[in-house]
């Protein structure tokens, strides 16, 4: 449903009351003589820019834990990007943080005025880093999806970035028109073959940089929620040793790619060259320890964006 005028505006003065506040620098009697309204309004303008999340604040401050966290972390399992960012023990939010340093990194590729090709997983933490990313334009550069986003019953899921991404950036932009997982080896070869897909495939192995979110595996996983993925299948995985999952692609608890059925069903595009490009995984919590972990004894991931908890657990695993 459309906003009606008066909200369109009301918000316009959010954000206006916002800039003055946040980034100007103003108090809220300045702003309220500034807009010609009273004090009191002004406090609710600024309230309301925060709540619609016209608002979105970095902390340019290094965190002395977090950078030793991320100095040990970089040395340990031999990465090229390490990002930890404070933990919130009161939180139960699994992006929140790790989006935010997300955007950054990602802004700072983006940032670069020579051409790069950028390759994107899927998922909630993803969409959340997307959101986090400030509206640029970015024509010299172009962005490819890793993975479908075709459910088991043929709809299209809600977590795929790319579109979202291309909007914000204003980047040529090349998703990955095929499901997650295929019915078998065959169905997989014939769809790779088609012309924009074999397209999507090459810009894949040619990526600067993937940024990637790391799937926990379990009947409650995304995989399944999302319907990428029959539960009963996915406890067959996990008795066959499956770990974890990164665009659809299943390893086991050292890191290496499960033999067998699944993946080569799977018809995400594999991840680019790690000897080459950065692939960076961004995940955080208890229920991605493990997955985290064989991702990065298996050198699946050369970086990553976590908070101290899931660093701590990191470093001593």
């Amino acid at each position: 449903m459309a906003r009606r005028p008066e909200t369109n505006n009301r918000l316009d003065d959010a954000a206006r009351a916002g800039w003055l506040y946040y980034v100007a620098g103003r108090t809220q009697d300045e702003i309220a003589s500034i807009m010609g309204i009273s004090r009191q309004s002004a406090q609710r303008l600024v309230s309301l820019a925060m709540a619609e999340r016209l608002i979105k604040v970095r902390l340019d401050h290094p965190i002395a834990a977090c950078l030793e966290a991320a100095a040990r972390l970089k040395e340990k399992y031999e990465l090229k990007h390490v990002d930890v960012v404070p933990s919130d023990p009161g939180s139960n939010s699994m992006t929140v943080g790790i989006a935010e340093a997300g955007a950054v990194e990602i802004e700072r590729w983006l940032k670069s005025t020579d051409p790069v090709v950028l390759a994107i997983g899927t998922g909630r933490t993803l969409k959340a880093t997307i959101d986090q990313l400030p509206s640029m334009e970015c024509p010299q550069h172009r962005i490819v999806s890793l993975t479908g986003n075709i459910r088991l019953d043929g709809s299209a899921a809600y977590y795929n970035v790319i579109f979202s991404m291309a909007d914000t950036i204003k980047a040529r932009h090349f998703p990955m028109p095929l499901p997650v997982l295929v019915s078998s080896p065959e169905e997989r070869e014939v769809l790779h073959k088609q012309s924009l897909v074999k397209l999507a495939l090459k810009l894949g192995a040619e990526a600067n940089a993937a940024f990637v979110g790391v799937g926990e595996l379990g009947p409650d996983a995304p995989l399944c929620e999302d319907g990428f993925l029959a539960r009963e299948e996915m406890a067959r995985l996990m008795a066959a040793g499956a770990a974890g999952e990164i665009c659809g692609w299943m390893f086991d608890h050292e890191g290496e790619l499960l033999a067998g059925s699944i993946n080569e069903r799977v018809a995400s595009i594999p991840l680019p060259p790690r000897d080459r490009a950065s692939v960076i995984g961004i995940a955080k919590g208890k229920r991605k320890y493990r997955a985290l972990r064989a991702a990065l004894k298996g050198r699946i991931i050369n970086g990553l964006i976590t908070d101290e908890t899931t660093a701590d657990f990191l470093l001593g695993a």
